[in-house]
């Protein structure tokens, strides 16, 4: 029982450190493609606050939502395996 419990203690840390540096790519990504549509397309107005309106847009949006799949995937594979390997 200390095994998994150190399993999962371990295993979240990594996963917190994975989901960081993925939500802060897809931001920064999120972040060019915004700049770059303002330079190529609107040219008027502040760009700033164009930037600002849409991260603010990203972080409700259902991409954000799905980088939380970092914690769920791992953790039902490994419920998984742990159930298959002890009651089968």
């Amino acid at each position: 029982m200390l095994a998994l419990g150190r399993l999962l203690v371990v295993g979240f840390l990594v996963l917190s450190v994975v989901y960081i540096c993925l939500s802060l790519y897809s931001r920064a990504v999120r972040r060019d493609k915004l700049e770059r549509e303002w330079d190529e397309e609107i040219q008027t107005g502040d760009r700033e606050a164009f930037v600002k309106a849409g991260l603010r847009d990203y972080d409700g949006s259902l991409r954000r939502k799905l980088i939380l799949g970092v914690y769920i995937v791992p953790l039902t594979v490994i419920s998984v395996i742990i159930y298959l390997t002890n009651f089968h």
